[in-house]
C-alpha cells in the first residue's frame, strides 16, 4: 500500500519509522517544518515528502495534528482523497473530530476513522520518534459505518507496527474513559509539581516520585486544546479527585486513623480489583 503521513512528530514520525522498516508498504510524510521533511527521508522514515499530487495515490493518510488542525487538513484536502481510501487521526480527542470529519468524508466518498495511539513519552518531536514506540501498546479506533475489509486493513496495519490490542469505541466512551486514564493523569503531575517542596527533592525521591512526576513535562499548547475540547468530562474527572482527596486530608488532619486506614485500604483493594488480582 501506499500511506501518506501528515505531521512528523513524536507520533507521526514514529508511525512512519515503523511502518518503513517493519512492513513493505511505501510511506510518504509531510510537515510543517522543511528540515523534519528532509531528515524523515534521509533516515528513511519516508520515502518521499507528501504533497498534493501524491495524495490521491495514498491507500490509507493518517493525520498526526492536533485536534482541530486534523479537521482543517481534512477539509481542505477532501477533495484530494482517492475515493474509497482510509483517513485516520491520531489526537487524544474524538467526538469534536469525528462529529466534524464522518459527515465530510461520506459527502467526498472516502472513510474517516477516528484513531488514537496509546503510547507516548514525556518529550515531542521527530527528534524522539521511534519505531518501537507502538510495542505492546494500545490503538483505539472509533469508527463509523464503513466496509469491514477497511478496518481489517487498518488492525492488519497497526499490528504489523507493534500494537498488540485494537479496542473499538464510540467517540463519546473515547472521551470520557480519556479523561481519566490520561487528561486527568497530565492534571495531577503537572500540580502535584508546582509544590515548593519539589525544589528541594534532590536525594530524597525515588520512583514514585519519578513516575508521578514523568508527564508534568508535557506540550501545554497541546494538552490545552485537549483539555478544553475534552472540558466537561475531564472537570468531573478533577473534582471527583478532589474530593477523594478531602477525605484523606480531613482524616489525616483529625489524626483519625482508622478512618485513614480504611480509605487505603479501599484504594488498594481498588487496584487490585482492577488489576483483576483476587484478594
Amino acid at each position: 500500500m501506499e500511506i501518506g503521513i501528515v505531521g512528523l512528530g513524536l507520533i507521526g514520525g514514529s508511525l512512519a519509522k515503523a511502518i518503513s522498516q517493519n512492513t513493505d508498504h511505501t510511506v510518504y510524510g509531510t510537515d510543517l517544518s522543511e528540515q523534519v521533511v528532509r531528515k524523515a527521508v534521509l533516515v528513511d522514515a519516508i520515502e518521499q515528502p507528501l504533497t498534493d499530487e501524491l495524495l490521491p495515490q495514498c491507500d490509507i493518510v493518517i493525520v498526526a495534528l492536533y485536534p482541530q488542525a486534523t479537521i482543517d487538513y481534512v477539509k481542505e484536502h477532501a477533495h484530494l482523497f482517492r475515493k474509497e481510501s482510509i483517513v485516520v487521526d491520531c489526537g487524544g480527542i474524538k467526538k469534536l473530530v469525528c462529529d466534524t470529519l464522518i459527515p465530510l468524508a461520506e459527502d467526498h466518498g472516502f472513510l474517516f476513522v477516528g484513531g488514537h495511539p496509546m503510547a507516548g513519552l514525556e518529550h515531542s518531536g521527530f527528534t524522539y520518534a521511534k519505531k518501537s514506540l507502538f510495542n505492546n501498546a494500545s490503538m483505539i479506533f472509533t469508527p463509523t459505518k464503513g466496509p469491514i475489509e477497511s478496518m481489517e486493513k487498518l488492525k492488519e496495519l497497526f499490528t504489523s507496527i507493534g500494537f498488540t490490542n485494537i479496542e473499538i469505541s464510540t467517540a463519546e466512551e473515547h472521551d470520557r474513559k480519556i479523561a481519566f486514564t490520561s487528561q486527568l493523569a497530565h492534571v495531577v503531575s503537572n500540580a502535584y509539581i508546582k509544590s515548593p517542596t519539589a525544589l528541594e527533592h534532590s536525594g530524597f525521591s525515588a520512583g514514585s516520585y519519578k513516575d508521578l512526576t514523568r508527564v508534568a513535562k508535557l506540550n501545554e499548547v497541546m494538552w490545552t486544546e485537549l483539555f478544553l475540547e475534552n472540558a466537561d468530562n475531564l472537570a468531573a474527572e478533577i473534582d471527583t479527585l478532589i474530593g477523594n482527596l478531602q477525605q484523606y486530608s480531613t482524616a489525616i488532619r483529625e489524626r483519625d486513623a482508622k478512618t485513614l486506614c480504611a480509605l487505603l485500604k479501599d484504594g488498594r483493594e481498588k487496584k487490585a480489583l482492577i488489576d483483576g488480582e483476587i484478594f
